[in-house]
């Protein structure tokens, strides 16, 4: 079947950039992607370094930079608190954005530890020391969890808390679009549609379910994803022969197709997920929170007890 007649393929085109602007917590970035793994290799090699330097003992905790290093770390980790306030407090007269504390808040995640680690200057010391340095590990280990979780639940890293009624109105006006715009073939969007319908149509389950269910929804997005992509390559390949295309022009049709066919995979599989990360958040917060404070407990016996003896 063909995709679309000559004389309708530039109005029924779709523009990539304005799928991706209009439907964007939906589009995964390269820069979403490449971000945090830079920055966990920038974290990896600097305390790479500094580890295999301990033995020389430039920074020592007592004194000097070691001791401020130890300062700062502490400010930096007692300082998370910041984002729990501004989140809870929105008064127009406390400076800053809730999503511009949460960047504050990872950064903070990040350097607190870092600056503890090399104030120890890698070693375990005293047992109140040890406690303090686990603690913020754990403290450290749990945010970086939390954050991965945190993304599920909201619309982009940044944004507000996703919600499954809208998702699924996005979803819907996205199906429209697809079969009215690109006049794609009859049989990829009966495939889209029913696997579509599985995924919104589903009863609630149990954390348990929701995670299976989740998990295997994602492996078969894949595969389909993968042979719809063949299939549409074909329908194009096929029609830009029939109508003389050029090669760019082929290939910018087929980008527009798969534009589409990715966020809407996209919009379905964070549908999917939504409800089991809801639950996996709130347990994560029981625990979290906790261990922040016997962070915060551990940190105030080892400075009384460093400055004590």
């Amino acid at each position: 079947m063909a995709i679309v007649s000559a004389s309708r393929h530039h109005q029924g085109s779709m523009n990539p950039a304005a799928v991706s602007s209009r439907y964007w917590p939906y589009v995964t970035r390269p820069i979403a992607r490449t971000t945090p793994v830079a920055v966990a290799v920038l974290v990896f090699v600097a305390i790479l370094i500094g580890w295999l330097q301990s033995d020389e003992e430039y920074v020592v905790p007592e004194n000097g930079l070691g001791y401020w290093l130890g300062i700062a770390g502490s400010v930096a980790m007692l300082a998370l608190l910041t984002y729990s306030y501004r989140k809870r407090n929105k008064s127009k007269r406390v400076i800053g954005s809730v999503p511009t504390w949460f960047r504050v808040h990872m950064f903070l995640g990040v350097l607190g530890p870092v600056l503890i680690m090399f104030h120890s200057n890698f070693r375990l010391g005293a047992l109140n020391s040890n406690v303090a340095l686990f603690a913020m590990l754990m403290v450290a280990t749990s945010g970086v969890i939390g954050r991965y979780i945190y993304g599920k639940i909201h619309m982009g890293l940044y944004g507000r808390k996703a919600e499954a009624q809208e998702i699924l109105v996005d979803i819907e006006s996205l199906r429209r679009e697809f079969g009215q715009k690109t006049h794609i073939a009859d049989p990829i969007f009966d495939e889209l549609d029913a696997f579509g319908r599985q995924i919104i149509e589903r009863p609630t389950s149990n954390a348990i379910e929701s995670l299976w269910f989740g998990g295997v929804q994602v492996v078969r997005a894949r595969f389909l994803h993968a042979r719809l992509r063949d299939q549409m390559r074909r329908l194009v390949e096929n029609e830009g022969r029939t109508q003389g295309w050029s090669w760019w022009q082929r290939r910018r049709r087929f980008s527009e197709l798969d534009e589409v066919v990715t966020i809407y995979f996209n919009a379905l599989l964070k549908a999917a997920e939504l409800r089991f990360y809801e639950r996996l958040f709130n347990l994560w917060h029981l625990l979290h929170l906790p261990l922040f404070f016997l962070m915060v407990m551990a940190a105030l016996v080892h400075v009384w007890a460093a400055h004590r003896y």
